[in-house]
């Protein structure tokens, strides 16, 4: 039995076939077909498959369906730097701060891959742009850290707080201190294949 995704926990009864609500139970073989329908439609927002995913949504499958991590379809076209699935999405409605089961926001994932122009999306659509996704870490800081200058670019022009703290490090050291760490991890990284060669 595939494991129940977010809008199959509200026992909702969708029919499997045009997700319209349902008013006999549910039987088990339409429950096996909603979970491998749900699968579907995280595959394709996970694709970019736009074309796929619209016409499930217009069906009435829920904008935002969730995995068993709580990645919503949202947030798997951002995280994987779909443009045009991400606009669709918003489109219809998606909640664009819905945070996954590591309270991470789409936003924070796009700042962490590097993706200006869905940045800029998300932020049009009303994304915090200064989410706390624990200990203070904003998107800002990720994309600081990380070395994506152009999503620091759009974040701080969206009135980014430049001056948070993370475990009272600053968003500079903190970038100075993940460079530091990209040097050491290179010759470790060397290291590691050679001995793998030889072995």
């Amino acid at each position: 039995m595939h494991r129940k995704t977010g809008w199959m926990r509200d026992r909702e009864r969708i029919h499997p076939f045009n997700f319209m609500p349902m008013s006999s139970p549910i039987t088990p073989e339409e429950e096996q077909r909603y979970a491998e329908l749900q699968t579907l439609a995280l595959d394709f927002a996970r694709q970019g498959n736009t074309e796929s995913l619209a016409p499930m949504l217009a069906a009435g499958l829920p904008v935002n369906l969730a995995d068993h991590k709580q990645n919503t379809l949202l947030m798997l076209a951002a995280y994987h730097g779909h443009e045009e699935t991400v606009r669709m999405l918003l489109k219809c409605g998606a909640k664009v701060d819905q945070r996954n089961d590591r309270q991470q926001t789409p936003l924070g994932g796009v700042a962490f891959k590097g993706y200006p122009e869905i940045a800029t999306l998300l932020i049009m659509a009303g994304a915090e742009v200064d989410a706390d996704h624990g200990n203070g870490m904003t998107p800002l800081m990720f994309a600081r850290m990380f070395g994506r200058e152009e999503v620091a670019k759009v974040l701080e022009a969206a009135g980014a707080n430049s001056a948070a703290k993370s475990r009272g490090l600053s968003i500079g050291q903190m970038s100075l201190l993940m460079r530091f760490l990209r040097i050491l991890a290179k010759p470790l990284l060397w290291l590691r294949s050679g001995l793998a060669s030889t072995s």
